[in-house]
């Protein structure tokens, strides 16, 4: 993967450094657009075949570019001055020539005898600039030989292959010392050869692929530096942190229990399993009966799948073991997956088991085609297409306000504010994300989508249990607890509403510890304010909408029978015809957005139409209502754990590229790393809900236990992490 360099962070890189480039026309084409990345406003003014010099006094940053045309006297000469103790060496020294020898000498055998000579003269000062400097030989691309000139007939792919081959041949071959290695610089030539038909002479690459070159070689000298995580070439991986340490500690301790575990197990069944009476020749019963799986052993089974799976991991997002790489988007990328998935989703249709809105099948479905719908939106890198990135926007809010209504829904009908039922929610939403936290060293607002989800939970919790509890037993009994509930909601919305608008207050209150230590990215919370404020209402309105709709059929103004219309015939028509025309409106609308900073402004006030737009055209007509695909609603299960893994064993560097399990198959690759993924999701599912089952029981009393150790190991947690941030400065 290449990192794209802007000119802030090429600066911060190159701080008090000197570049300098050497060689012929082609390697002045480079020099050029090494420094444009620098600084863009630079011309290209400089003399043809003389030196040309270039400094940003705000950095502190010089980069020469030196004419020597030929591996010549004169060249070395100039690397030999920079090997002696008086002369300052420069930090990079990019070097490389051969088609003005090619030429002059009209390829003759002879110059290329003379050009293995020099290069063996200068490859020991260029090693012994190495140990200090990063040295690069860029080898000679490829030409197109009909666009040649006359004057320039003479140099053939032929002759540029012998002398490239001469120069990696000779380079380093007297070094021993790993460190003292001139580094071959052969992506060029690797361009050119796919490129160099679209020059405008045969022999000098056309602006986009030397530009791209200089962004490689800023790349391999700044990624080890600026450490970019889009960045995976040229970079060491990084060292285990002490909490990963100890992570592979307790998974390793895991596996080697649950085996143990497992043989003790094996071992009596042996010996207690049916054996056959030699006297009589009948079989006879075991005596004692196979014992039934212990919470311990249950414990470390979960833990030793989950500790594999963690492998699995940091394997594909943190070592440099598998190949990662650049997303680059296109219409048919992004269309036609969803055109076969659509395809997939309406071939699996069943019949719903209840046929009321918005019912669990119904929701599944719902969160199954939006998460599928997302994740073919990352690895295509749609966000670039602005569109598509506001369309995927109400998918996120969509998900939100299922957040708003499914709580609210369940408060309100169950009344249920008990520690236990919190904890369930907690645990199952935040299980995951606190593992990858720790296996994969990343802050808990990098994983953004489960801290807003949390946090919307407790925002709904909050306003439901504090003082009056109104639950719908309650107000059923009196139309004006109906009327409070409301109050509490307007409340809600004006706190929301001043929060948005304030970030200052909202920063206040989450950067108090310990909620800074996990809204923090980068040492502030505009990134968590950010992503709350993108959709701040949306919870709000599912929460009203359940409101509405509950009351609705609480007053059995809507029907809700398997086939029926939810409204009367006229009414169901009007509403069904609005609701289209809304849809296909927000649509239109988010089509057309330019600007997406302004967009963003109007999307939380906007993104409800679209929402309730859909949820009516999927339930009015009672037929609609009735089914739902099953294949979507497979995948609404796992969702949550689709949407986290996606980060690092589907999509790599944390979601800025692609995974590349299977490297020249690109087809093959996405169908091998996309079944892995779905199977790594849905056991990580399975293993959340055991866990949840062991960690968060109903009994009150071994609750508060459990509560207590989560609290010493969040504080276990948070002491280690101080060790780790201290031990870094």
């Amino acid at each position: 993967m290449m990192h794209k360099y802007k000119n802030s962070e090429a600066k911060n890189c190159l701080i008090d450094k000197h570049v300098v480039f050497i060689g012929d026309s082609r390697i002045r084409q480079l020099f050029y657009s090494f420094i444009k990345l620098i600084n863009p406003q630079v011309k290209e003014e400089g003399i043809k075949h003389g030196n040309i010099p270039f400094e940003d006094k705000s950095a502190s940053i010089k980069v020469d570019f030196l004419w020597y045309p030929e591996v010549n006297g004169s060249m070395r000469q100039r690397i030999k001055s920079w090997t002696e103790g008086s002369v300052a060496k420069p930090h990079i020294i990019v070097v490389g020539a051969a088609t003005w020898s090619i030429k002059i000498h009209n390829g003759s055998n002879e110059a290329l005898a003379q050009y293995k000579i020099n290069i063996t003269s200068i490859a020991p000062l260029l090693e012994k600039l190495a140990i200090s400097s990063d040295v690069y030989w860029v080898l000679q691309d490829p030409v197109y030989e009909d666009m040649l000139s006359e004057s320039r007939k003479m140099i053939t792919n032929e002759k540029i292959d012998a002398y490239n081959e001469a120069a990696v041949r000779i380079l380093n071959s007297s070094s021993r010392n790993s460190k003292a290695k001139v580094k071959v610089f052969s992506v060029s030539k690797l361009i050119a050869q796919e490129t160099i038909m679209k020059s405008a002479d045969g022999l000098h690459l056309p602006e986009s692929s030397r530009d791209t070159n200089a962004m490689i070689l800023m790349n391999v000298y700044c990624n080890k530096i600026m450490k970019p995580i889009d960045g995976s070439c040229c970079q060491p991986q990084p060292p285990l942190t002490l909490i990963q340490k100890i992570a592979f500690c307790f998974f390793t301790l895991s596996i080697i229990g649950y085996l143990i575990i497992s043989l003790i197990h094996r071992n009596n069944y042996r010996k207690n399993k049916s054996c056959t009476d030699l006297e009589s020749g009948e079989e006879k019963k075991p005596a004692i009966s196979i014992p039934n799986v212990s919470t311990l052993e249950m414990l470390l089974h979960c833990f030793c799948k989950l500790g594999l799976i963690m492998t699995y991991f940091y394997l594909c997002d943190r070592a440099n073991l598998f190949m990662k790489e650049n997303k680059f988007y296109t219409h048919s990328s992004f269309f036609i997956p969803i055109a076969y998935i659509l395809v997939l989703g309406v071939f699996y249709t069943e019949n719903t088991k209840e046929t009321k809105v918005l019912n669990r099948e119904q929701t599944d479905e719902w969160k199954g085609w939006m998460q599928l719908v997302i994740l073919i939106y990352h690895i295509s890198g749609a966000s670039t297409f602005l569109p598509v990135y506001m369309h995927i926007r109400v998918l996120v809010a969509a998900y939100l306000f299922q957040t708003g209504y499914g709580h609210f829904s369940y408060f309100w009908i169950k009344g249920d504010f008990g520690v236990y039922r919190v904890c369930q929610v907690l645990f199952r939403l935040n299980f995951l994300v606190v593992v990858l936290c720790i296996v994969m060293d990343r802050p808990y607002q990098f994983y953004y989508f489960v801290p807003l989800v949390t946090v919307w939970f407790m925002i709904i919790y909050a306003t439901l249990a504090v003082w009056p509890q109104i639950i719908q037993k309650k107000a059923n009994g009196n139309c004006l607890w109906h009327f409070g509930l409301l109050l509490k909601l307007i409340c809600l919305l004006t706190c929301i509403y001043f929060l948005s608008y304030s970030q200052g207050a909202f920063e206040k209150i989450f950067s108090f510890w310990p909620l800074s230590k996990c809204f923090e990215l980068n040492g502030n919370v505009y990134e968590w304010w950010f992503r709350w404020k993108l959709d701040r209402y949306v919870v709000f309105h599912g929460m009203l909408f359940a409101f509405i709709y509950l009351a609705l059929q609480k007053r059995q103004m809507i029907s809700e029978g398997k086939g029926d219309a939810l409204f009367s015939n006229r009414v169901s028509n009007v509403l069904l015809f609005i609701s289209i025309v809304s849809f296909l409106t927000y649509s239109i609308w988010a089509s057309s957005c330019k600007n997406k900073t302004e967009c963003n402004e109007l999307h939380p006030s906007v993104s409800v139409v679209q929402i309730l737009a859909f949820i009516l055209i999927r339930n009015i007509p009672g037929y609609v209502r009735s089914v739902y695909s099953s294949f979507f609603a497979w995948f609404g299960k796992i969702s949550l754990e689709l949407f986290i893994c996606q980060y690092h064993i589907w999509l790599a560097a944390d979601t800025k590229g692609i995974l590349v399990l299977i490297p020249g198959y690109p087809m093959f690759n996405v169908v091998v790393s996309t079944f892995i993924f779905v199977c790594v999701a849905h056991e990580i599912s399975q293993i959340t809900n055991d866990l949840a089952q062991i960690v968060v029981p109903k009994d009150n009393s071994t609750l508060l236990k459990r509560l207590l150790c989560i609290a010493g190991f969040f504080s276990g947690l948070h002491f280690f992490s101080a060790m780790q941030d201290q031990s870094r400065h």
